[in-house]
């Protein structure tokens, strides 16, 4: 279970210029912080807004307009796993703060995620088992917050990776919201009250793209009114169908945002063409779409998972 031990201290003491509290989380396992690394080392649309080194990764985000960061490090093994924590701010951390904090970074890198029924499942599959050996201990690592997933999804939408990687960094820096740490900025994503109350003719100067902006400010209002406990604990359909009311929001980029920041592994992402690869890799060239909805039918709602698992296994 996700555990967060009572060691920490409200002040500094090393650095007067930041507020600190400390602890330690613990993942349930087998949890393999390194495969999550390795992931995001390569995982372009969030490459720039990190410090992700050996053992350890920072980040910073936005929570009710205060900027928090977050270090991970590494303190257990892939069976007895365990993460120490360090949460910084230039602002005071209330206990409401806090635990929005660990609870985004928690759910972040799915460290509740129990894979013991997954893995049963899988085992018993010849084409995935060697799947399950080769990423052993890997939770699914998705955006931080369903609105930057959102953003991304219609930015990245029918447009270069280059381009769209540009298109967020603007957006991000835009805002300017960032902290310090380790002798790095570490920039958050910014809520969607704030992209939802800005001049729309900015936001087009920022992005450069008329309709991607309007997109992405179509996505700032509609997140900005939701609440979460929706997104996450709706029926799948229901939370899809008002998905696609965001402007730009289809059937591919919907079911993305339920996979990859929601944390829905009830159905397959629609439409990923990396998925297919990954599929043909393991299970066989000569491999179709109607192959691959025919061998997800056995991972029943862990269906999403197994299709996370081997477009990661095959990158």
């Amino acid at each position: 279970m996700l555990n967060d031990a009572p060691e920490a201290t409200s002040h500094p003491t090393d650095n007067p210029e930041l507020f600190l509290e400390k602890g330690r989380l613990t993942p349930r396992l087998p949890y393999d912080f390194q495969k999550a690394l390795d992931f995001l080392g390569d995982f372009k649309p969030v490459s720039y807004e990190q410090i992700a080194k050996p053992g350890s990764l920072a980040k910073a985000l936005c929570l009710n307009g205060q900027v928090v960061g977050f270090e991970l490090r590494n303190a257990g093994m892939i069976e007895a796993p365990a993460l120490d924590y360090t949460l910084f701010s230039a602002k005071p951390i209330s206990d409401k703060i806090k635990k929005m904090a660990l609870e985004k970074a928690a759910f972040f890198l799915s460290l509740d995620d129990d894979l013991a029924p997954f893995y049963a499942l899988g085992r018993k599959d010849p084409f995935f088992a060697p799947v399950i050996e080769q990423i052993y201990g890997y939770h699914q690592v998705k955006f931080i917050t369903p609105f930057e997933n959102a953003a991304w999804a219609v930015i990245h939408q029918r447009n270069h990776i280059t381009v769209s990687r540009r298109m967020k960094e603007s957006l991000v820096k835009y805002f300017d919201r960032k902290i310090e740490w380790d002798g790095q900025t570490l920039w958050a994503f910014p809520e969607p009250a704030q992209v939802a109350v800005a001049d729309f003719a900015i936001m087009n100067e920022v992005i450069r793209n008329e309709r991607k902006t309007e997109s992405v400010m179509s996505a700032a209002q509609v997140f900005s009114m939701v609440d979460e406990d929706f997104l996450y604990n709706a029926p799948y359909e229901k939370v899809k169908k008002w998905l696609l009311t965001i402007r730009g929001v289809g059937e591919w980029s919907s079911s993305f945002i339920l996979l990859r920041a929601l944390g829905r592994m009830e159905h397959l992402p629609i439409g990923d063409k990396g998925l297919i690869e990954g599929f043909r890799e393991f299970y066989g060239p000569d491999m179709d779409e109607e192959d691959l909805l025919t061998f997800a039918q056995d991972y029943g709602e862990w269906k999403g998972y197994w299709a996370h698992y081997l477009r990661v296994a095959s990158r």
